[in-house]
């Protein structure tokens, strides 16, 4: 086994955080206890506590040391979340939900989702839309792009509202199919009008805002089955993990 990294320090520490065992205002454990438990120098945790701190996760507090922050600035995308969900039993961590929740048949005209899903232009997709937020405020505007044929199999898709259970689970326990999930794609772009409107910020109709995008395409026996995008607000970044 290699030895242990500051990065596999961080690691450690960041699930704990994402995974909502570690909760805002938290605090760490010190340098000296956390050195002992991995069994490593001082200096690797400091250099580890560092990463995290540069990533918005912990901030130091007076007379207590690190604690997790309050309103951490790296996101947590959907595939992190159904990662912690199969680890944790948990969907969403304390702070964390979701609200206006949409479903419906579009035809769809975006050319690089149409490449994903191995549809041609103008074919009719599954979209299924929700806002997630921390503390009441909005993180993320989340689309879920499905492609039609996964209907047949889970009619639910087009139910309003929050649909439980995931509906991947529903169509692989119907179906026997597994699906599994391409890395992560980051990117920029402007948001849309009604993305800032669902992320609440204010800016004149048109404006130029940047926001972090990630996609992560889902696959089964048949070819690609959803495209997952997740629209994060400006200011946040997302970290790899170790």
């Amino acid at each position: 086994m290699a030895p242990t990294q500051a990065t596999d320090v961080a690691a450690h520490y960041r699930r704990a955080i994402t995974d909502g065992d570690l909760r805002p205002g938290d605090r760490l454990p010190t340098v000296r206890d956390t050195a002992e438990r991995f069994g490593v120098a001082t200096a690797t945790v400091t250099r580890a506590y560092k990463m995290l701190k540069a990533e918005g996760l912990t901030a130091p507090k007076e007379r207590v040391g690190t604690v997790v922050a309050d309103r951490p600035r790296a996101v947590v995308t959907g595939a992190e979340k159904l990662g912690r969900m199969e680890r944790t039993g948990k969907a969403l961590t304390e702070g964390e939900s979701t609200s206006d929740h949409w479903a419906g048949l579009r035809s769809c005209a975006d050319s690089e989702i149409c490449r994903l899903l191995g549809i041609e232009p103008h074919d009719e997709i599954v979209i299924r839309r929700r806002v997630l937020r921390k503390d009441g405020q909005p993180t993320a505007v989340a689309l879920s792009l499905i492609s039609v044929r996964a209907l047949a199999d889970v009619p639910e898709l087009l139910t309003q509202g929050k649909l439980e259970p995931f509906w991947q689970h529903t169509y692989t326990e119907r179906t026997g199919r597994e699906i599994t999930r391409s890395p992560e794609m980051y990117g920029a772009r402007l948001a849309s009008d009604d993305e800032l409107r669902a992320l609440g910020i204010p800016a004149p109709e048109g404006a130029a805002v940047p926001v972090l995008v990630l996609r992560i395409v889902h696959h089964d026996d048949d070819g690609p089955v959803e495209v997952w995008e997740d629209v994060h607000r400006p200011n946040t970044w997302k970290v790899a993990s170790a």
